[in-house]
C-alpha cells in the first residue's frame, strides 16, 4: 500500500516548485498561512506578484468537509487559485470547486513525489473589493485613502469603515494593485514571516 501524502509532504513539493519559480524574483512574495477576510480563513500558500494566487493543500489526512466554505472566501480575494491535492480527493475536488481553480495532484513515484497539474486555472472575476480591503492594515488603508484626498473624518474610526470607505472609493481593479503593493512593501507581519 503506497504512504499517505501528509500536509508536510506537499508542503515541500509545492514550496520547492514555488522556489524554482520565483526564486529569482524580487517582485515577488510567497507567504504561508495569509489570514484572509479578518481572519475567517487562512489560505495555505499566497503567490503575490503581479497578481494573487492561492494554493490551498489538501492531504490524503484532511478532510474536504471546509472545502466549499474555503473556495467561497478565496474567490472573493484571488486573482487565481489551486487546490494542491492528492488521488484520494482528486475528484471531489475537481467536483467541488468552480471551473476557474487550477487542480494540481500530488503523487509519490519509484523518484519521490511529484505534481501534475490536472486541470488549468483561469483569472477570477468574482473578486470582492471589502475582501481585498481587508488584507490591509487599518493604518495602510487610511494612508491610501489619505493620498487620495477621501479620509476627512476617518481618523479615529475602527478599521471596518475604513475598508468600507477603501473599497467603495477605489476601482477593484486599482485596488487589487493597492493590496499587492502593500503587502509586498510590509517588512514585519504578526506571527512572523
Amino acid at each position: 500500500m503506497a504512504q499517505q501524502l501528509r500536509d508536510t509532504d506537499i508542503r515541500k513539493v509545492l514550496a520547492a516548485d514555488l522556489h524554482a519559480r520565483y526564486a529569482d524574483d524580487s517582485h515577488t512574495l510567497i507567504r504561508h498561512e495569509l489570514g484572509l477576510c479578518a481572519g475567517e480563513r487562512r489560505v495555505d500558500v499566497a503567490v503575490i506578484n503581479g497578481e494573487m494566487v492561492g494554493y490551498e493543500i489538501k492531504s490524503d489526512v484532511d478532510r474536504l468537509d471546509r472545502l466549499a466554505d474555503q473556495a467561497e472566501v478565496y474567490g472573493r480575494v484571488f486573482d487565481r487559485m489551486s487546490i494542491v491535492t492528492t488521488d484520494r480527493y482528486l475528484a471531489e475536488a475537481v467536483a467541488m470547486l468552480p471551473s476557474w481553480w487550477e487542480v494540481l495532484c500530488i503523487r509519490q513515484g519509484r523518484e519521490g513525489v511529484s505534481s501534475e497539474q490536472v486541470r488549468a486555472g483561469k483569472p477570477n472575476k468574482g473578486q470582492d473589493p471589502f475582501a481585498l480591503a481587508q488584507l490591509l492594515w487599518r493604518e495602510e488603508a487610511l494612508e491610501e485613502l489619505k493620498s487620495r484626498g477621501l479620509a476627512r473624518g476617518l481618523s479615529k474610526k475602527r478599521r471596518w469603515v475604513i475598508w468600507h470607505h477603501l473599497a467603495q472609493a477605489v476601482p477593484v481593479a486599482e485596488l487589487r494593485g493597492v493590496v499587492r503593493r502593500r503587502l509586498k512593501a510590509r517588512r514585519e507581519w504578526p506571527f512572523g514571516a
